[in-house]
């Protein structure tokens, strides 16, 4: 019998749960999900960015009851919830730009000032309990992370991701790449 690896499990299992809810923006977290990674796919990006699109804001999803903190001015860090859930199962080329996608925005509003302007009111808001624009030691200190450049294109597809009604793809068709991209599921203690 086949054996999906338990934090895949897991991933279907909170989308299922929470994959209808909104954090603030006009579609809900799944279909932000899906279409962040369709524009990565889109854009010929490797596997694993596909993967880091899809699965940017599962720790919103793993942690719900954090989240609503942020509407309290509380940053819930969603995105060190899901990289250290994620890590469990997939590599770094996954799990790094989910870490720091919530840095990229950051980044980003200390670097071009046009960027703000373009934000969603959710992405505003959240910016300010997330801590607002970079000073110059974390600009030089988020420019020296391995996976910087991924977290910026993933921070592109999350801005991106935000279009009511746009046609995707349906979660289970990520389910062969996700498999295929997670470590191999110990033979011994999961029930069959």
């Amino acid at each position: 019998m086949s054996r999906s690896n338990p934090v895949i499990v897991q991933i279907f299992e909170a989308f299922a749960r929470h994959g209808d809810a909104h954090y603030g923006e006009n579609v809900s977290q799944l279909q932000h999900a899906l279409q962040c990674a369709q524009l990565a796919s889109e854009q010929g990006c490797a596997e694993t960015m596909v993967a880091a699109a899809l699965l940017h804001d599962i720790g919103r999803m793993l942690d719900p009851d954090g989240n609503a903190i942020e509407l309290e001015g509380t940053d819930a860090r969603h995105e060190d919830t899901g990289a250290a859930a994620l890590s469990r199962a997939f590599p770094p080329e996954v799990t790094e730009p989910v870490r720091l996608h919530v840095a990229a925005k950051r980044y980003l509003c200390a670097v071009d000032s046009r960027y703000v302007s373009g934000l969603s009111a959710a992405s505003l808001l959240s910016l300010k309990v997330q801590g607002g624009a970079m000073d110059p030691d974390e600009v030089a200190a988020f420019e020296g992370e391995a996976f910087c450049k991924e977290a910026l294109l993933l921070r592109k597809f999350d801005d991106w991701g935000k279009r009511v009604g746009c046609p995707v793809a349906p979660l289970e068709s990520y389910r062969p790449l996700l498999e295929s991209l997670a470590a191999p599921v110990a033979a011994a203690g999961l029930p069959d």
